[in-house]
């Protein structure tokens, strides 16, 4: 009888906790930010989907509430009203944080093996799959059991 006052108990005290953090997250990040161009404006929204949070990590700068990337979205907002490009805007951030912030990194030779990675591991699942049905094949192909070997086999059942 006590059991569902109980468990009332802990549904009110779960949502007491779990309110304040969706409130949290519906949220907007930020205040908006003004631009005196329409070209500005999409700048800044593309770089701040295309930068990712360093400390998230698997997160872009718009997306995070760490305030690191509260800072990297102020540094973007601050360069592109001083009329910085985008190149100059990423090359900032890559000489500062470095080539991890781009969620599209350029292929160079330190980032070979990441963009190597994909294919090798097909490639490898792929020769997985070809020897397991080279041996199924191999499998089937077998000869049946002679006259005498089959003799023996019904020895080895009856224990003989």
């Amino acid at each position: 009888m006590r059991t569902i006052p109980l468990v009332l108990c802990w549904l009110s005290a779960l949502a007491a906790w779990l309110l304040p953090a969706g409130l949290a997250l519906a949220i907007a990040i930020g205040e908006p930010v003004a631009f005196p161009t329409e070209a500005q404006q999409r700048q800044y929204q593309t770089l701040i989907r295309e930068l990712r949070c360093t400390v998230c990590q698997s997160e872009t700068i718009h997306e995070s509430n760490a305030e690191l990337a509260a800072d990297m979205r102020r540094r973007v907002r601050d360069m592109t009203l001083a009329g910085d490009d985008r190149e100059a805007i990423i090359d900032f951030m890559v000489q500062r944080y470095g080539d991890y912030v781009r969620y599209r990194p350029p292929l160079q030779a330190n980032t070979a093996v990441l963009w190597a990675s994909p294919f090798l591991l097909l490639l490898i699942g792929a020769g997985v799959w070809w020897q397991i049905i080279r041996g199924r094949k191999r499998m089937s192909q077998r000869p049946a059991f002679t006259e005498q070997e089959r003799q023996a086999l019904d020895r080895l059942r009856r224990g003989e």
